[in-house]
């Protein structure tokens, strides 16, 4: 059971009994049977100590998932999770957007000399940058900030923030980069 356990432990998606089966080299029968007390063992359904996750059988194979009950911990531990540092060149990449806003990708990537898709990805998905619109001469996306990042920067609004624009390149030296080719 434990070698089952440790299996399934880092397992990130359902495995089925047939693959356990083949990996542990037992009968498909005998590791159904030891998958089912396994579950009911961590339900505590033995008279033991129910866990704080469980066995469930999903999508054809078995997984360890958290359990039900603390779902409002587990989401709120992953969403802190979410909000771990942002590496060097999604800060700088956050700090164009927010200096020049709204801005396209490829007013950003001129900025910083680099293709920022991934990063505004990457921004985008952690909900500090938003797409606000499309730019009226090129159609590329528009991005800005969002009101989770002035919540995260302790802000009540953009000009709290500290004078930097004028270091930044004039937003008019950027025109014209998202035309053809660009990266938007």
């Amino acid at each position: 059971m434990a070698t089952l356990e440790a299996v399934l432990m880092v397992a990130d998606e359902p495995v089925p009994a047939v693959r356990l089966a083949t990996v542990l080299a037992l009968p498909v029968d005998q590791v159904e049977r030891l998958l089912h007390e396994l579950a009911d063992e961590y339900a505590g359904r033995d008279g033991g100590r129910p866990r704080g996750f469980e066995l469930r059988s999903a999508a054809g194979g078995w997984r360890i998932y958290s359990a039900p009950a603390y779902a409002d911990v587990v989401g709120r531990f992953v969403l802190d999770g979410q909000s771990a540092r942002l590496t060097q060149a999604a800060l700088e990449t956050l700090a164009v957007i927010a200096y020049r806003q709204p801005v396209t990708r490829g007013q950003v990537s001129a900025v910083r000399g680099v293709n920022v898709d991934s990063v505004v990805r990457t921004l985008t998905a952690r909900g500090l940058v938003a797409e606000v619109g499309t730019d009226p001469s090129s159609g590329a996306l528009l991005y800005a900030t969002t009101g989770y990042f002035l919540e995260r920067m302790g802000l009540s609004s953009l000009d709290e923030l500290p004078p930097l624009a004028p270091y930044l390149p004039d937003i008019d030296a950027l025109e014209g980069l998202d035309g053809n080719g660009g990266t938007a």
